[in-house]
């Protein structure tokens, strides 16, 4: 093992009047969120830099113990390292740290105590430009033992900050939309209703058996008392008022409550009095991945089961109208399948042939189509080099497009489950954004889903409506 592997301590013995030691930091965004996470402190002179640009110092600045940190680290690394017992620091801060400071953080002794084998540090931290940011002094126990030890691998940490999500939330400033929620009769489904009003994304009108809406109410702790609520029978009546309350333009968005999505769906593609429009209805997933550049769109994965090729046709077409409106001009769409070259015996293959020449040809305008692409060809650079696959599309896929429901809904549930995925969902094609939101959601995939709807809302990006479709599968 090298020297640079091992951590070595000074005992009482070793250490003399005069001796010092020092580290080397660069302050990064990083170290502060990191720091914020572990202390709890989120004091926005830290964490938000409009606010910061109108505080004293007119930047983000570090948090004061973060150069305390730097102090304590010398003392239990260097000088006079493990072994040693931290028994008193004082500390005055002369200016601030900013982004980007490098800081030099030095401890010398100046004080020796035999009778209990105490040594004062005189403690210094010192920017890139050699101006005093923090001094003070440390009491220490130093150790009698020699210590010599493998310095410790420390975790590899991913910090996930879901400026996609709040990028989208922060498009929406304006008027909330007006939403029927159909049958908000559990806590959850109530909640996401109701937060979603809080953060002045929402107008809910509640549709649904008056007690047990209150009673959900009061199980979430909210007060409903400003809030319209429409009553209906059972959670099938809920969802025929909700629609009606979007085909009569008094809801210009509709959102799933607490029943489920078979029944929700079953009023609005309800030829007569649904929500129907030319196009197929379908649904999108904005995914948040951490260490993914830019929100991945991944379609159908939860209701067309095993779409047609003109039913992929539209599901396309729904998502780059989705992808437009969030602010990609032209989406790259990736048409998946197990192989990124045509096989008869794949018919995901010849379907991604046939809707990259539709593309061709004008049938479907907007964005552009690659495929058959294999998901690691689809995001991945590397991978799609690897196999010699010259596209604009394979490595910079905004859009996925799978080949069949249960395709997508393992794929989104992988990237939630085990890569930290957030998955916001909505419905399109329909006369209006329809908000499908679940129980394990986060607040902010709740808000983000509703924050996308008012965005498709306001944009009238929706398809004319037109021919009755056949009922989904």
């Amino acid at each position: 093992m090298s020297e640079d592997a091992m951590i070595e301590n000074r005992t009482f013995d070793e250490i003399g009047v005069g001796d010092t030691a020092s580290i080397v930091r660069t302050l990064t965004g990083q170290d502060i969120q990191l720091f914020a996470l572990v202390s709890g402190d989120v004091n926005p002179a830290h964490m938000d830099a409009d606010y910061a640009a109108t505080d004293l110092f007119r930047r983000v600045i570090a948090h004061g113990m973060w150069g305390g940190g730097l102090i304590s680290a010398v003392l239990g690394t260097e000088l006079p390292g493990p072994g040693a017992i931290y028994l008193s620091q004082s500390l005055r801060f002369t200016r601030p740290v900013g982004l980007g400071d490098t800081i030099t953080a030095s401890v010398t002794v100046i004080e020796k105590r035999p009778d209990h084998d105490i040594v004062i540090f005189d403690c210094r931290c010192v920017n890139q430009d050699g101006e005093l940011v923090i001094s003070g002094q440390a009491e220490v126990k130093a150790p009698r033992e020699k210590v010599r030890r493998a310095r410790a691998t420390l975790p590899e940490i991913q910090l996930r900050d879901h400026d996609g999500y709040r990028r989208l939330i922060d498009l929406t400033k304006g008027e909330p939309e007006s939403t029927a929620v159909a049958h908000p009769c559990s806590a959850a489904a109530l909640l996401a209703a109701i937060e979603a009003a809080e953060a002045g994304l929402i107008a809910p009108i509640l549709v649904g058996p008056d007690a047990r809406i209150r009673q959900a109410a009061q199980e979430a702790g909210k007060d409903i008392s400003g809030v319209r609520i429409v009553h209906a029978d059972h959670s099938h009546d809920a969802a025929a008022k909700a629609v009606a309350l979007v085909r009569s333009g008094e809801a210009r968005l509709l959102m799933k409550g607490s029943l489920h999505t078979d029944e929700l769906m079953g009023a609005v593609v309800r030829s007569s009095t649904g929500l129907r429009t030319e196009r197929r209805i379908s649904h999108a997933y904005i995914m948040d991945v951490p260490d993914h550049p830019a929100p991945l769109i991944i379609t159908d994965a939860a209701i067309n089961i095993a779409p047609t090729l003109q039913e992929k046709a539209d599901i396309i077409r729904n998502a780059i109208d989705l992808a437009q409106v969030i602010g990609i001009e032209e989406p790259k769409v990736a048409i998946l399948s197990a192989v990124e070259t045509v096989n008869p015996d794949i018919p995901s293959t010849l379907d991604a042939a046939a809707l990259c020449k539709m593309a061709d040809r004008g049938q479907i305008s907007g964005g552009l189509l690659d495929g058959p692409l294999a998901f690691d060809n689809a995001i991945s650079e590397a991978a799609a080099k690897e196999k010699g696959i010259v596209s604009p599309v394979a490595g910079k896929a905004d859009i996925l497009v799978v080949p069949n429901l249960e395709a997508g809904n393992m794929l989104a549930k992988q990237l939630t489950f085990l890569g930290g995925a957030d998955a916001a969902g909505i419905v399109l094609g329909a006369r209006v954004p329809i908000i499908l939101t679940s129980r394990a959601d986060s607040l902010r995939t709740r808000l983000a889903s509703c924050a996308v709807a008012v965005l498709m809302a306001r944009a009238a990006t929706r398809a004319a409506p037109g021919l009755p479709q056949e009922p989904h599968t």
